[in-house]
């Protein structure tokens, strides 16, 4: 039976307007696999379901003697026990692959929406509620996608069987047609109390892993200050908040599995009790009566699918709502449609803070407030997301073309934000550095730049395996064996290599000394020659280098010129830079 390879080539486009239409989207998705299973869960319960007519018959031969009968109802119980063997490997085997199949298109999804939402993604949305979508979650949507097949195979053969014992009898008929939907409603009540428990549960989860995933993000830090006790305490408490939300669910599952057992069984002695009645009256055969026990007891699989479903659907409920509202994310508003002619020779300009960034020059931009740079240069490279209730800004214009205007790729490829935290992905220095460029800087070339010859020792000293080649030099997740000052060279470099014609950095030597800090300016400069670059700093050192600085103070550009200029006009700019109490604020002046 053919496979699709995973991961899949493309995720799909999925049906957002509804957790109840994503995973109906998901089923379609996947047809294929879905009538595949329906097919095997036919063939395997279809046969268990007919095994006790043989075997009714045998029972019945042998009381009339009839050895004959007895060989032909053992070779027909033989046969369709093996049927049903084979239905159970093939069943087993689709069905695990509709339950990966699934999960594996919605970590696709939520993965490509991180990759488009970007550094705005923590805006929007918990951290740990991300990774609790992307490994629990899909897990659950995952297995009610999987349940589908199997209730849909139940339901046919629960009405086949219906319909056998009603033609033979028709009140034991009519009984276990009516008798096993009710059977199935029964559980029902508890399903309201157990969603609700379990969303409770999800969410205190989701709390605990972004609290774990911020003590590990901070570990270093921590340790520092000796504050390790003190967030461990607070992971236990949310641990164990989350562990009496899980035994609150865990009581009303574990009634909803006594149901399925009890109500179920209760059913079977009703109904053999009732065929035995008929056969004490001679109204039924000794082999009629084994034929209707054993379909009868058979529903009680199909009963335990039903059961299987429901927790399965409260469960995934729950889960593919907050898979939607992840995906459910955007960027901007409306679609984009502009194109950007020569980003190299344009001017980059924001209408919200008046900046302008000439084509070519290399411009530093000082700002007071650390975080409105941030988002200042966060706005330059465009598509910026909105966090929820905020209001949507003029897009930066890259020659007179509003960047949220254009196709994110093609925005993206024009103007590279740098971020202040930059982010290193576990492997080698080469699969690092290995990122869409133009071809005019070499990664040695990138490395000079950003100064980062004793980062090279420090990968080759760290890596014994790479027999002194820098390049396969392995690299720790998010870099945590290098120091800070480390990561934020490499981090430079490998923007340096990408060369796009616009380069947004935002404190790019925050982390090293003013020794290092001269030598990247330098390089800086010289490696960025021609093209357009803003630096976001307050550093005399890399502003020296500029040839433009623009001052902003209250949101708005107010001045502008060359460093050293600026440090005997502005009063402001020199408070800033030199790090003096700030005087009198002054006029807008660009």
């Amino acid at each position: 039976m053919p496979l699709k390879t995973l991961p899949l080539a493309d995720p799909g486009g999925p049906d957002l307007s509804s957790p109840l239409a994503f995973l109906r989207w998901l089923q379609r998705s996947q047809r294929r696999g879905q009538v595949r299973a329906t097919c095997w869960a036919l063939l395997e319960m279809g046969s268990q379901a007919a095994l006790p007519v043989p075997l009714g018959l045998g029972v019945q031969a042998a009381v009339d003697g009839d050895a004959a009968g007895i060989w032909r109802a053992g070779a027909a119980a033989l046969a369709l026990s093996a049927v049903a063997a084979l239905g159970a490997v093939l069943l087993h085997r689709q069905a695990v692959w509709n339950w990966i199949h699934a999960a594996t298109q919605v970590r696709q999804l939520v993965a490509r929406q991180a990759s488009h939402l970007g550094t705005g993604l923590s805006r929007r949305i918990a951290t740990g509620e991300i990774v609790a979508v992307g490994s629990g979650d899909v897990e659950k949507i995952g297995w009610y996608v999987e349940l589908v097949a199997r209730v849909r195979g139940a339901v046919i053969v629960w009405l086949a069987v219906s319909t056998a014992v009603l033609i033979a009898q028709p009140v034991l008929g009519l009984v276990v047609l009516l008798g096993v939907p009710v059977l199935a409603a029964a559980v029902w009540p508890l399903l309201g109390p157990f969603e609700r428990r379990y969303t409770e549960q999800r969410a205190l989860g989701g709390k605990a892993t972004e609290l774990a995933a911020d003590t590990v993000a901070g570990l270093r830090v921590l340790r520092g200050i000796g504050g390790e006790e003190l967030f461990l305490a607070r992971y236990r408490a949310a641990s164990q908040k989350v562990r009496s939300a899980a035994v609150r669910s865990a009581r009303i599952w574990s009634l909803m599995q006594a149901q399925q057992v009890l109500l179920p069984g209760l059913f079977v002695v009703g109904v053999t009790w009732y065929g035995a009645h008929l056969a004490a009256t001679g109204r039924m055969g000794i082999g009629a009566l084994i034929a209707v026990y054993g379909a009868t007891a058979f529903l009680a699989a199909p009963l335990r699918i039903l059961g299987e479903a429901a927790h399965a659907w409260s469960v995934a409920r729950v889960s593919a709502g907050r898979a939607v509202r992840v995906l459910s994310l955007s960027r901007t508003t409306g679609t984009p449609d502009a194109e950007l002619t020569r980003p190299a020779q344009s001017d980059l300009y924001d209408p919200a803070s008046g900046l302008t960034v000439r084509a070519g020059e290399l411009t530093a931009v000082v700002c007071g407030d650390p975080d409105f740079a941030g988002e200042l240069a966060e706005r330059l490279g465009g598509h910026v997301p909105l966090a929820d209730g905020e209001q949507p800004r003029p897009s930066a214009r890259l020659g007179g073309t509003e960047l949220d205007a254009v196709p994110l790729a093609e925005a993206r490829a024009a103007v590279l934000v740098h971020d202040k935290v930059p982010v290193l992905l576990s492997g080698t220095l080469a699969a690092l550095l290995d990122v869409p460029a133009s071809g005019r800087v070499t990664p040695a070339e990138a490395l000079a730049a950003a100064r980062a010859e004793d980062v090279l020792d420090a990968l080759v000293d760290g890596s014994p395996d790479c027999g002194g080649d820098a390049m396969r030099a392995g690299i720790t997740e998010r870099g945590r064996s290098l120091s800070g000052g480390q990561r934020q060279r490499l981090a430079l470099a490998r923007s340096l290599l990408a060369d796009p014609p616009v380069l947004v950095l935002d404190e790019p030597t925050s982390a090293v000394d003013a020794h290092t800090e001269s030598r990247i300016a330098a390089g800086l400069r010289k490696n960025r020659e021609g093209r357009t670059t803003v630096v976001f700093a307050t550093s005399p050192l890399l502003l020296d280098q500029a040839d433009r600085v623009v001052l902003l103070q209250d949101g708005r550009a107010v001045a502008a010129g060359r460093h050293r200029e600026l440090m005997h006009t502005e009063p402001v700019y020199r408070a800033v830079v030199t790090r003096d109490e700030e005087p009198a604020p002054v006029g807008e002046g660009v």
